[in-house]
């Protein structure tokens, strides 16, 4: 006779039956469903539900939170990733072996000189290919494609491969130089996967995210991590920005998608630092949806002009001026949009159309932002009171910026001292990310400042304890000198670090 079950407990048993059923078997329908997870030709990838996560619980530990894979992300989102190739042609300076004849040591001409000059010496330059790699991915189904301005610069011949295999030739649309953004399209008769772009600013630090691309060639690869930081600053542009990451990123990946969970792109992955490990960086994606709109309608980028020199605040500024938070204006370029709407030296620039701002970097990215004609509100600080002015932006010409400004002379002659300001190009020869100070590009021998020991190549950043943001302040400081006086130069001095300067004048 089967035992009696008894009536109050069977219903907790049944219960725990279904529970441990549960458990056991949902995950794997939810692998077997994500692995059928495709995409169709033509079909804007939308992934759909976020990759479930598992909890890892520790006694004594919160719940953490990890995804179980990413096999559905990668399976979706592949087919919009694609392989870059270009050859670019070259010309050598001419026959690169012929300084390898002199001996160590030996000082004149070689007895061979005679010899190879008359073999080698009119020799012309030569062309030739240079192939490289690169990855990009494809945000609409009738071609267009993202990537990084540096795959493609200069290329004669672009070739994009597909997941599937296929090969097509690439025609470039338009190129961004200080963002580092290239669109490219290709011709094909059916509609393509595509990428949506996703809202960078929504991403957090520590938030899961997956790089696709083709590093050193190897098409398809695959790698996840987290974001590892925001808004970082690295010398590449006016306009950095980049998402630090330490999913694997490596060359060949430039140009590739960084994605959210979502199988949104919420970066384009872009730079390394040279032999570190984890630590690459992507583009935001709201960076650059406004420069490839722009790319995609006219073939070039046009940003807003304000025309003014700026400098962070840092916190003695802030006391100074009593104010929490602004950028301070340093110069303002006679005739300019800012001229025209009377802003002055020394304001204290706290927002732009009801944006706060805080950096130097965070006004150039904004104003950059805006078209040429448009009309913005910009609230000031001038000596304690909070004044609004509106500003109609100039054209931004960033050709003539990187002219650089003309060396000043005059004040500092007698010293003989010849500075200029810290351009983008000298901050990156020199491998500066504070662009603030002057540089020496002069030292006139036997002068007062070569005999005090300022060398060529010093930044000059403070002047008896004044900041030197730029060539004017310079200027003013030495010009309302006196015969006599003792100056104090701070400078930096590449790899030997401060240095301080005195000399009388």
């Amino acid at each position: 006779m089967p035992p009696k079950i008894n009536s109050l407990k069977w219903p907790f048993c049944l219960i725990a039956t279904i529970a441990i059923i549960t458990f056991f078997i949902m995950p794997v329908l939810g692998n077997s469903s994500s692995a059928a997870a495709g995409c169709k030709p033509g079909e804007h990838i939308q992934p759909g539900e976020p990759i479930q996560p598992a909890a890892i619980v520790k006694p004594g530990q919160p719940v953490v939170m990890v995804p179980q894979n990413f096999t559905q992300l990668a399976k979706t989102t592949g087919p919009a990733v694609v392989n870059i190739r270009t050859v670019k042609t070259l010309k050598s300076q001419g026959p690169v072996f012929r300084h390898r004849f002199n001996m160590p040591g030996q000082r004149g001409k070689s007895p061979f000189d005679n010899f190879f000059g008359q073999f080698f010496g009119n020799m012309q330059p030569r062309q030739y290919k240079q192939k490289s790699l690169g990855s990009g991915f494809i945000i609409s189904s009738d071609g267009y494609i993202i990537t990084n301005n540096h795959v493609v610069k200069d290329a004669d011949q672009i070739s994009v491969k597909l997941k599937d295999g296929d090969e097509f030739d690439a025609t470039v649309i338009g190129t961004d130089e200080n963002t580092d953004i290239a669109l490219i399209k290709i011709k094909t008769d059916v509609n393509l996967p595509h990428l949506a772009l996703g809202d960078s600013d929504k991403l957090q630090t520590g938030e899961w995210v997956v790089a696709i691309g083709s590093p050193f060639g190897l098409e398809q690869t695959v790698t996840a991590g987290i974001v590892s930081a925001k808004g970082r600053v690295i010398g590449e542009g006016p306009y950095d920005d980049f998402i630090q990451t330490d999913a694997s990123i490596n060359p060949g990946n430039s140009g590739g998608p960084l994605l959210d969970l979502e199988g949104e792109v919420v970066g384009i992955n872009t730079a390394i630092i040279s032999g570190g490990t984890g630590i690459g960086f992507a583009i935001p994606s709201n960076l650059a949806e406004d420069i490839i709109g722009q790319l995609k309608k006219s073939g070039h980028v046009t940003r807003g002009w304000l025309g003014v020199s700026i400098q962070d605040l840092d916190h003695d500024l802030k006391d100074y001026y009593k104010v929490d938070s602004g950028v301070l204006v340093t110069e303002v370029f006679s005739g300019d949009p800012a001229d025209k709407a009377g802003i002055k030296a020394k304001d204290i620039i706290t927002s732009v159309n009801g944006k706060p701002l805080d950096s130097s970097r965070g006004l150039s990215r904004l104003v950059a932002s805006f078209k040429p004609g448009d009309e913005v509100k910009i609230d000031i600080v001038r000596e304690g009171d909070k004044k609004t002015v509106t500003a109609k932006l100039a054209l931004r010409n960033d050709g003539k910026l990187s002219e650089g400004p003309k060396p000043a002379k005059g004040a500092g002659d007698e010293l003989g001292i010849e500075v200029t300001d810290i351009t983008k190009e000298i901050a990156a020869h020199l491998k500066l990310e504070d662009t603030r100070g002057v540089v020496a590009i002069n030292v006139e021998p036997g002068s007062l400042a070569d005999k005090a020991g300022l060398r060529k190549g010093d930044i000059i950043k403070e002047i008896n304890h004044q900041s030197v943001p730029s060539v004017r302040q310079y200027k003013d400081i030495i010009g309302s000198s006196k015969k006599g006086d003792d100056l104090q130069f701070y400078v930096l001095r590449a790899f030997q670090g401060v240095k301080i300067i005195r000399i009388t004048r």
